[in-house]
């Protein structure tokens, strides 16, 4: 009964105008990002963080959160009519979306992957609504050996899930780290690692390093290494599914909401493993004329599930941040810096001393699911219209708006020289397939993870072994070996097996 109390006060906070339009902007740019190539909402979130100096905690956020998973919905669409996945989590529906908008099925695709969306997105949502609060009371009785082992588990997934190698998703967790250190010390007041600037003694800023990292990196990497590719486009046939389709796509939604919401819960990674597994499963389970689709004239299972996973693992994601302060992703790294830029430190008394902002948030999660099946399913014809800005035009005015962003936060030159050498940082990460999540996690856990390390060791008197003495502790170590060992074990193995064989 107190979860719904709070969820009617949330609804009544989102529903006020200025929460409504600022839902409904966040809505519209998220699905233009998710549609145009190469601009996920990580770039357009880290891109509006200085936003934040000026608007209120509850619009800017219920603003962000529109982008996050409005992008989700939005990158379908370049998938199935152009097979230019717009966001890396929409790579699956290229796959069979493509396929039927070759053979004449754009419409059905396009619809399976909007309604797929809007219920996987608001099942996750009532997933949200109902355990989050839970977690939370959970995590209060957790202490500091706890959280500190909590954010090492957080520092070890993010590293060794994204990007192509454990070493370069560590060697990037150590950048974030190192960067994190830079200002004054928390305790002893004094300056570290500041090379005697004075600019440097607040430390470096979140806003900076997202927005150098993701928006001018993306721009300077496509000016420097993308080839310019003629791109066809298939025709868009109406919006609409069949009785059949109606058919197909309903379990397919269902089973992608329940592979996808599990991972939006746990440090894995993103969007990728669970679209690729409900993309698996369905292949798996289809049968006969329905399994010859796929590959071939394009099976519309194949968009149904992985649009429902992708969107169910966003919505969840959202519980690992709110309840402990951990992100799971790329984008949701960011809000953590945009709730940071308000003073809000995201964790388990974030029910207790932001509810009112917990629950807008969470009711705006159902109030932005209708807005983007509205603007999805109607006027999809406007949004592929949006791929036609060139891309030099386009990526300038990201540039521009970068800058001016970033250089309106404190009116620094020396912030502008900064933005540029992160950004410089994030082409050469890029180029040598280093990930940059890390980098963000590594900045904003590491001084929280360095004082909770500092406190679990003064609550043991200066021994280690008060790592060892709690039963939670010593379960988050055995997780976070498995973690670390599991994975180079299976690979171990596989290659052992392919030499015997």
């Amino acid at each position: 009964m107190d979860i719904l109390n709070a969820l009617l006060q949330g609804f009544a906070t989102a529903i006020s105008p200025v929460n409504l339009i600022w839902a409904l902007v966040g809505c519209a740019l998220g699905t233009a990002v998710g549609v145009l190539p190469g601009i996920g909402p990580a770039v357009a979130v880290a891109m509006l963080l200085p936003i934040t100096a000026k608007v209120d905690v509850t619009a800017s956020m219920i603003f962000f959160a529109g982008i996050y998973y409005g992008a989700m919905y939005g990158g379908s669409t370049t998938s199935i009519l152009l097979n230019t996945p717009g966001e890396t989590a929409s790579m699956v529906t290229a796959m069979e979306g493509n396929k039927m908008a070759k053979s004449g099925r754009a419409g059905a695709a396009l619809a399976t992957a909007a309604i797929g969306s809007f219920v996987a997105g608001t099942i996750a949502t009532v997933i949200v609504t109902l355990f989050a609060p839970y977690v939370a009371e959970f995590a209060i009785k957790l202490g500091p050996p706890e959280y500190f082992l909590l954010m090492v588990l957080a520092f070890t997934t993010v590293s060794a899930v994204l990007g192509q190698s454990a070493l370069r998703g560590m060697t990037a967790l150590f950048i974030g780290l190192a960067t994190g250190l830079v200002g004054l010390d928390q305790i002893s007041g004094q300056a570290r690692y500041t090379l005697g600037v004075p600019e440097l003694l607040d430390g470096i800023e979140i806003v900076l390093v997202a927005v150098g990292l993701f928006a001018v990196a993306e721009v300077l990497y496509s000016a420097l290494y993308e080839g310019r590719v003629a791109e066809t486009q298939n025709r868009l046939s109406r919006v609409h599914m069949t009785a059949r389709d109606w058919k197909r796509s309903i379990p397919a939604w269902l089973r992608g909401t329940a592979i996808g919401a599990p991972f939006g819960c746990i440090p894995a990674g993103g969007t990728e493993i669970p679209t690729f597994l409900s993309y698996a499963a369905e292949k798996k389970l289809a049968q006969g004329e329905n399994l010859a689709e796929f590959g071939h004239a394009g099976a519309i299972e194949g968009v149904a599930g992985p649009e429902a996973a992708n969107n169910a693992t966003v919505t969840t994601a959202l519980i690992p941040l709110l309840t402990l302060g951990i992100p799971t992703s790329n984008t949701t790294a960011i809000l953590l810096g945009a709730f940071q830029n308000y003073g809000i430190q995201p964790g388990p008394q974030l029910f207790t001393n932001s509810a009112n902002l917990v629950w807008a948030l969470i009711a705006s999660l159902y109030i932005g699911n209708v807005m983007l099946l509205i603007l999805n399913l109607p006027m999809v014809g406007l949004w592929v219209k949006l791929l036609k800005i060139p891309k030099p035009q386009l990526y300038a005015g990201i540039l521009i708006f970068a800058t001016v962003g970033a250089y309106g936060m404190r009116q620094s030159a020396f912030d502008l020289v900064l933005l540029y050498a992160i950004g410089l940082v994030g082409v050469v990460m890029r180029r040598f397939d280093f990930p940059t999540a890390p980098v963000v996690v590594g900045m904003i856990l590491g001084p929280l993870a360095e004082a909770q390390l500092r406190n679990a060791v003064s609550i043991g008197e200066g021994s280690a072994m008060v790592f060892l003495q709690r039963p939670m502790s010593v379960a988050m170590i055995c997780i976070i070996l498995a973690v670390m060992i599991t994975p180079r074990a299976m690979k171990y193995r596989a290659a052992r097996r392919a030499t015997a064989g």
